[in-house]
């Protein structure tokens, strides 16, 4: 059975994954923590994690589709060539791999080149946005959540919806009353 690979990097937003995770969890949907190292990773939260697999060794075509959370500080992933490659790859080896970014992640995708004929949306300001030179201005939606064919985007403050849509995406059997309250 293929498996969502959840991508965890330094500080990580822990929250962002929670209904995600939940979702797959609900649906029976398996997992692979992703690191980028082996060493352990510490979430923004302080949540220590040590990943199943890395960048470097994880079977791609294992993979239905990625997950990958914000960061409380995504310029520490800026200079991250070996995590924008292994991205890059997932989505040139699978075309229709299921890639859902989550806040300020979407910079990663941009990075990989993913974004540029894509509807988008990121947790980054405008001028931050600018700043980076690598979004494409004309795509970018103001919406909580985008999806644009088999890629899943979302502000920090959706992940509510970002987990139910990738269940969905997934084709999941999940309830969603169980984030929703009454």
């Amino acid at each position: 059975m293929k498996t969502t690979g959840v991508i965890i990097f330094p500080l990580f937003s822990e929250y962002e994954l929670s209904v995600a995770l939940s979702v797959l969890k609900q649906g029976n949907h398996p997992i692979t923590t992703i690191g980028i190292t082996s060493d352990p990773i510490i979430g923004e939260s302080d949540l220590k994690v040590i990943t199943d697999s890395t960048i470097y060794n994880v079977d791609i075509d294992s993979l239905d589709s990625i997950l990958l959370p914000g960061c409380m500080d995504i310029t520490t992933l800026y200079d991250n060539n070996d995590l924008i490659d292994f991205i890059r790859r997932c989505a040139d080896y699978n075309k229709e791999l299921i890639i859902a970014s989550i806040s300020s992640s979407s910079y990663l995708l941009a990075r990989a080149g993913l974004l540029e004929e894509r509807k988008y949306t990121i947790g980054m300001y405008e001028e931050d946005r600018n700043q980076t030179g690598i979004f494409n201005k004309k795509n970018y939606c103001h919406d909580l959540v985008v999806q644009d064919g088999n890629v899943l985007t979302a502000r920090g403050r959706g992940f509510i919806e970002f987990g139910n849509r990738l269940g969905q995406l997934l084709k999941l059997d999940f309830d969603l009353n169980w984030y929703l309250g009454d």
